[in-house]
């Protein structure tokens, strides 16, 4: 490797405790401050930021993050709130979505009595 290039591992080394999501806002409203702003709202801490035009639409940016919380759900419903749409979420889960995938299991165990 070249000095002065990275790779995606460099910039995004593997973290445990934590997920990746993906963001799209407008140019104008990009601000790295009001990102992290909402992911500590989460309880969380904004571990990597990373600004990309990739796979935006025109006129937008996209955000690659990544928290300090295995949670990705409360992080991207505070990021919504503020104003950002979050495209994809990498790693770690969502607790509403576990309780609701084990009370599924719990009511078929039931019913195949």
């Amino acid at each position: 490797m070249r000095a002065g290039r990275h790779t995606a591992e460099h910039l995004f080394p593997p973290q445990p405790e934590s997920c990746e999501l993906t963001i799209v806002c407008p140019r104008s409203d990009y601000s790295a401050s009001l990102i992290a702003k909402a992911v500590e709202d989460a309880d969380a801490h904004l571990l990597n930021l990373n600004v990309t035009s990739a796979m935006a639409p025109e006129g937008c940016v996209a955000v690659d993050l990544r928290i300090s919380h295995r949670n990705a759900g409360s992080a991207a419903r505070s990021l919504e709130r503020y104003g950002m749409t979050v495209t994809a979420v990498y790693g770690g889960f969502d607790a509403e979505a576990e309780l609701s995938r084990r009370r599924i299991d719990e009511l078929l165990n039931h019913l195949q009595i």
